[in-house]
């Protein structure tokens, strides 16, 4: 069972004085200088049909005020006729700030990023869908014939892929590119956010010390994977080299919180200032529930009972973060197509950071209550 520090519920009360108080709290994901440039890496072998290509992105740990690299990998497609659309940092203004990835019929804006592999800023060029069926374009893919016979060569004529290693746009040094009408229409199309097993593989690029960019300085030891979370064994990818020299803040932490301040009101913004081990802003920040311990009462009955109580508590609560996270998703993609004032995407952000936490704090209260009931009763004082 998964127990959330006392320090978290800190947080949260101090996150809700501020949200009560009369200066307006600006949360969200933003880092106030940019990601390092992409690594050079080679893509892995594709494992099967119907896996598309991901390409590897510097995300963001609060924690430690460090980017980390998330691998390249293959995923299996959620849903027949869908693609891959990458996230990526952007500068809003004031700070950059992450656009979430997401799965859908068409390939959307992903911010004229050069990722490779057939993410060449515009569209997608590493394959299509055809009769159910996903053929892959063996130019831009490592894919084996031998295995995958739904395959086709097309050349891409690309002539920035070994100059152009910026990972962000906008903002000083950043890719200067604009969605088009066709990439505006595709982000109103259904979208699903990412699957459960991406989600995983970011989780575990954020454990791991190796894939911070202060340690690897912008050449991650493990740049792509066969798998999602497969960082070991043979299919691993190293990156060959980093994209750019990487030099980072000299202090990053006094960055951040100058960045979290508003000039007009000096009031600090909780979403960075206020101590967040582990602190989730969006729903898709949450690392599924797992199986606690089995209990262990002496009464195999009474064990059984308890354990059968505790899987129907976790698949109920991990239904409502995948249920909060589709709802997160969906109120973000409106936003973005309203083209709104960036004071109603902070209070966007503000809501979703007090949903996610409210979620957080009622399942560690249903999992201590259900552990408090599965305690062994006390024993019987013995008779006279």
């Amino acid at each position: 069972m998964r127990m959330i520090p006392k320090v978290r519920s800190l947080w949260f009360v101090l996150v809700i004085l501020a949200v009560s108080g009369g200066s307006f709290a600006q949360i969200g994901v933003s880092v106030t200088f940019g990601p390092p440039a992409l690594p050079v890496y080679e893509q892995p072998l594709c494992p099967g049909e119907g896996y598309i290509w991901t390409p590897g992105y510097w995300a963001y740990d609060y924690d430690i005020g460090d980017y980390y690299w998330v691998p390249g990998t293959w995923v299996l497609a959620p849903e027949v006729g869908f693609l891959w659309t990458p996230g990526y940092w952007g500068w809003g203004g004031e700070a950059f700030i992450f656009h979430e990835g997401y799965w859908g019929p068409v390939v959307g804006f992903y911010g004229g990023i050069v990722y490779g592999f057939g993410y060449f800023g515009r569209g997608y060029e590493g394959g299509r869908w055809e009769h159910g069926q996903f053929y892959y374009n063996r130019s831009v893919n490592n894919v084996n014939i031998t295995n995958i016979h739904n395959v086709y060569n097309t050349t891409v004529v690309n002539n920035t892929t070994t100059i152009n290693r910026v990972s962000y746009n906008g903002g000083n040094g950043g890719v200067n590119a604009r969605p088009t009408p066709e990439e505006e229409a595709a982000a109103r199309q259904r979208h699903i956010p990412p699957a459960a097993a991406q989600t995983q593989h970011v989780q575990a690029a954020r454990g791991n010390p190796e894939l911070r960019a202060s340690a690897n300085h912008g050449k991650p030891p493990v740049a792509a994977t066969q798998k999602p979370g497969a960082f070991s064994g043979r299919e691993v990818v190293p990156a060959k080299q980093a994209g750019a020299p990487y030099n980072p803040p000299a202090n990053r932490a006094a960055t951040e919180a100058r960045a979290n301040t508003r000039p007009e009101s000096n009031v600090p913004r909780p979403g960075n200032n206020v101590p967040r081990p582990g602190a989730a802003s969006h729903a898709r920040d949450l690392s599924p529930h797992s199986t606690a311990t089995p209990p262990n009462t002496g009464n195999p009955k009474v064990d059984q009972k308890y354990q059968q109580q505790q899987e129907k508590l976790i698949a109920g609560q991990n239904q409502e973060h995948q249920k909060l996270q589709q709802q997160q998703e969906r109120e973000h993609q409106r936003l973005q197509q309203q083209k709104v004032p960036e004071a109603r995407t902070q209070q966007l952000e503000q809501r979703h950071q007090q949903q996610t936490q409210q979620l957080e704090q009622r399942h560690t209260q249903q999992q201590e209550r259900l552990q408090t009931r599965q305690q062994p009763p006390p024993p019987r004082p013995p008779k006279k």
